[in-house]
């Protein structure tokens, strides 16, 4: 490897003193893995042993996807434990699957770190000396605290999202939400006078389409103002600069942001879909700022008409695109509806049912990013100066989408009907407008300078970067 991740990521060299053995345990979502793998392969690049947690059904995709993610030479160990659930189906269901894993997973962890230092033969820098827990699974750094092992919180959304879940008690106790997380006013929710009112529709948990959904996320989130006092340092996949405000709000809130620069390297994806790598080929053969990428992450799905409804408004705007429409992405049979869709779109249409996105948003041809808002794919989206068309579907999608289109104004979002459906019409006028705007345009220029900066010589998130690797070898 002629380069480090760490510089591709940061523009950092290992010249730093070897570190001992750090722990990095992801909650097991597609949108957490990859952020928290980038850290690690980071973290690794300064000569530091890590062991990086899955569940085990998240271990299995991700191994199954990324062959040879687990060779020795990149320094990081791949180890799974179990979730406590067997079946796929159990997994489906969100309360299940959190009550589960906060039964089984924390014994499960103390024995992977007790079992580590037995076969370290008490040679100290192979035992676990720091935890990096993702802030979903904050019972992680309890074990952490058990054990008398150093720790920080790793945060995959955005910190205006963290903080909303953090002020989650003094929103019950003062009639904002109810005790399941449900708005009972219609109003801007103010937590401080330095930060922006918040929308009642972009609470971070909100699940419109499933309240069941709705109600278990909330749990989970509503533990992270507890689990916050086990960490006195919060690891923020933001930069300073966008979201000054917010981390103001957070003390202890370290920004080592935009983590979106390591595509290049196969072994350092995380993904756990594979990707189809053709779409560069046919992304070669457009002219720059062309082409649309549409792509709606891993979980959202769609119901069939208003999957139809997209589907007519790409093909109305004319312009080439790029979809990924992954197989479980509609709750109901659209297959022959697609192969029609195909033939008629063939000469500027392609579909692929997984990408890789960062490769995808940094080729000069893409003009436009029609997404669900994912924090991942807007930092994406931004690092790259790529124009956002916004489809929230459940959670920090809706907050991340005011951010977008009302505070950064780099995107527009496309709104619902009378019935609910996003229409061809609205999808073809959003594409124009978003594609024509040259506001939206220099605002993306300048927050993509903003986070290349940051993460450059003397940058923000760079320093903060180099104090907390500092702050583990101590």
């Amino acid at each position: 490897m002629s380069s480090s991740l760490c510089s591709r990521i940061w523009g950092v060299t290992s010249t730093m003193a070897k570190l001992k053995h750090v722990l990095v345990i992801s909650f097991p979502a597609q949108g957490h893995v990859i952020p928290l793998l980038k850290l690690s392969h980071c973290i690794a690049d300064h000569g530091v042993k890590v062991t990086f947690v899955n569940a085990e059904f998240i271990h299995a995709q991700v191994m199954a996807a990324n062959p040879g993610l687990d060779n020795e030479s990149h320094r990081i160990k791949f180890v799974a434990i179990p979730d406590g659930l067997i079946t796929y189906e159990d997994r489906k269901d969100p309360i299940k699957m959190l009550d589960s894993m906060l039964r089984v997973m924390p014994g499960h962890l103390q024995e992977l770190i007790e079992k580590v230092k037995k076969q370290s033969n008490g040679i100290e820098d192979e035992q676990i000396s720091f935890v990096i827990a993702d802030a979903m699974v904050g019972w992680a750094l309890e074990v952490a605290e058990r054990m008398g092992i150093q720790r920080a919180t790793f945060c995959p959304p955005s910190v205006s999202s963290l903080v909303l879940a953090l002020h989650i008690p003094k929103l019950i106790e003062g009639g904002v939400i109810d005790n399941n997380g449900f708005a009972l006013k219609n109003d801007l929710i103010r937590i401080s006078k330095d930060l922006r009112s918040y929308k009642s529709s972009d609470l971070v948990w909100s699940c419109p389409e499933d309240p069941a959904t709705q109600k278990a996320i909330f749990k989970c989130l509503s533990s992270a103002a507890h689990y916050s006092k086990l960490s006195n340092l919060v690891l923020c996949n933001s930069f300073h600069e966008l979201e000054a405000s917010a981390f103001s709000a957070i003390p202890g809130a370290l920004a080592i942001g935009p983590l979106v620069a390591s595509a290049q390297l196969f072994q350092c994806r995380g993904s756990l879909r594979k990707e189809d790598s053709t779409c560069l080929n046919w992304l070669d053969q457009h002219p720059a700022l062309s082409v649309i990428y549409v792509a709606f992450g891993s979980t959202t799905v769609f119901g069939p008409e208003q999957f139809y409804e997209i589907a007519h408004g790409l093909e109305q705007a004319t312009q080439p695109f790029l979809w990924v429409i992954r197989p479980d992405i509609t709750d109901g049979a659209v297959s022959e509806f697609l192969d029609g869709f195909l033939q008629r779109v063939r000469n500027y249409g392609k579909v692929v049912q997984w990408a890789p996105q960062e490769e995808v948003l940094a080729h000069p041809s893409v003009a436009c990013f029609f997404t669900h808002c994912g924090w991942n794919s807007t930092l994406e989206g931004l690092s790259n100066g790529v124009p956002l068309l916004c489809r929230p579907y459940f959670t920090d999608q809706f907050l991340n989408k005011s951010l977008i289109c009302d505070v950064w104004k780099v995107g527009l979002g496309v709104d619902s009907d009378e019935n609910g459906l996003i229409s061809r019409h609205e999808v073809r006028e959003k594409v124009s407008a978003v594609l024509g705007s040259d506001e939206i345009r220099a605002n993306c220029l300048r927050v993509k300078e903003m986070a290349r900066k940051s993460i450059s010589e003397g940058g923000s998130s760079l320093k903060n970067l180099q104090s907390f690797i500092e702050l583990v070898k101590a």
